[in-house]
């Protein structure tokens, strides 16, 4: 067992999730130390505030030392990465940040929200209506959320509420972040293809969900989106002593410009819109019911719910244009995220721009799976960085491939950043929605100083 204040290293201390949790260990009083080669905005200046930042970039031996209790490795770091090779060849314990999470709260009753699409989303709304329910609870969840400080808690609450990724553990550990957490109550959002550089098929991607729900335990839950046909299929009558619940979507109108969500006759104001968050909702419900709290009490909470980072966040706006992001980036999310702001903002034409930015988005094959998906646009924009494609050794696309596959006549392909952004910057947006979505940043972009640049014209 470890001592008091354990000693741990963190390999790869820039990741989101990584920085995150990191923060919260020393916060708990452990012995954190960290490397990276690579640390980008805003870990560098959080990790630099809880004064975590690493003295120098790289990786370095000396780090690995026979007195640290532990090793958290993470997924930016290499199988022959020489910090980790020492920490093997000292037989040090080496967590990924999903078994640790799972090693901290197995005492734990564990909430795990999973899919395809909205499971951020999900996992913020039923954080905040537990704070408002003034419920003890720790946390995992894959941005920033208005009202918590850090994206990880880690204390002796009952329960926890984990984000749960499909993506590989750790560069030794090949299986889905979601395996490690053993669930008590699931949720499953929805199953569309994503990660082709783990999973090179459907069926393939498909099977970790099915082997997710499969191993829910007796007296578990299963919350399933009724409407997601894969999801309907896999939560098959023979799992034995669970409770299932399905969920479908909420109810709602919008009125002038304003989304109401509707519970017993009474319609209840929200910020969130769109037919997507309506679901999302839904399922934030379920699981908030099955933890204790009321319906009625759901719902004055999730009034003053504002959103995850980047998830349709509102950038700028006056009373001629509104800019939105969004971390949409998948051809599923994609499709939804720009119906929804063409539906709540109707009066207005929709100007979208989509970033190629993550490994399935670039592969020459993965494109064809964008087809329709970008229609609820009036303008359809997409951007994409040649020498991101080289850095992930991918076969180069041209502009013209993705004109093919995205199947759009009205679609526009940059392949240049400062061009593009001259694009926006010679845009009349009276009268337009501007939606700019990437789970990159459109080649350095800062996305909110360039949007009040935009409205201030």
């Amino acid at each position: 067992m470890y001592g008091i204040s354990p000693k741990i290293h963190f390999i790869a201390i820039g990741g989101s999730a990584m920085h995150n949790l990191a923060i919260a260990l020393k916060s708990n009083g452990y012995k954190v130390s960290g490397s990276d080669d690579e640390i980008f905005e805003p870990s560098k200046s959080n990790l630099e505030k809880h004064d975590l930042l690493p003295q120098q970039l790289g990786w370095h031996v000396d780090n690995i030392t026979e007195d640290l209790d532990f090793v958290i490795l993470g997924m930016h770091a290499k199988a022959d990465n020489p910090e980790l090779l020492k920490a093997q060849s000292l037989n040090l314990k080496i967590y990924s940040y999903p078994e640790f999470i799972y090693e901290h709260s197995k005492n734990k009753q564990r909430v795990v929200v999973a899919g395809s699409h909205g499971k951020t989303t999900i996992t913020s709304m039923i954080m905040h209506v537990l704070k408002s329910a003034e419920k003890e609870f720790d946390y995992m969840v894959g941005a920033k959320i208005d009202g918590f400080d850090q994206m990880v808690r880690l204390s002796d609450a009952p329960v926890i509420i984990i984000e749960g990724d499909e993506y590989l553990s750790s560069p030794i550990d090949r299986r889905p972040k979601f395996t490690h957490y053993q669930h008590h109550i699931l949720v499953v959002s929805g199953i569309a293809w994503d990660h082709i550089n783990v999973y090179p098929s459907y069926d393939i991607y498909r099977e970790q969900f099915d082997h997710l729900i499969k191993s829910t335990p007796r007296a578990g839950t299963l919350v399933y989106c009724e409407k997601d046909v894969e999801v309907k299929k896999l939560a098959k009558p023979d799992l034995y002593d669970v409770t299932k619940i399905p969920y479908n979507i909420q109810v709602s109108k919008i009125k002038n410009g304003q989304t109401f969500i509707s519970h017993n006759g009474e319609l209840f104001p929200v910020s969130f819109f769109g037919e997507h968050n309506m679901y999302n909702v839904s399922a934030a419900l379920k699981v908030c019911e099955r933890l204790g709290v009321e319906a009625e009490e759901f719902f004055e909470a999730i009034q003053s719910f504002k959103g995850a980072a980047s998830r349709l966040e509102l950038l700028a706006q006056n009373d001629k244009t509104i800019i939105f992001k969004d971390f949409a980036h998948a051809p599923s999310k994609l499709k939804a995220t720009t119906e929804a702001v063409a539906k709540q903002y109707s009066d207005k034409k929709l100007i979208a721009c989509l970033e190629l930015h993550t490994f399935s988005s670039l592969n020459k094959e993965f494109i064809k799976q964008y087809k329709d998906t970008f229609d609820a646009a009036f303008v359809p924009v997409v951007y994409f960085n040649p020498e991101t494609i080289k850095h992930k050794n991918l076969e180069q696309i041209s502009i013209e491939d993705i004109k093919v596959a995205f199947n759009n006549k009205k679609l526009i392909v940059f392949d240049n950043s400062d061009t593009f952004r001259e694009y926006l910057q010679n845009l009349d947006l009276t009268g337009k929605t501007l939606l700019l979505m990437s789970s990159g940043n459109f080649n350095g972009l800062n996305l909110k100083d360039f949007s009040l640049s935009l409205i201030s014209k």
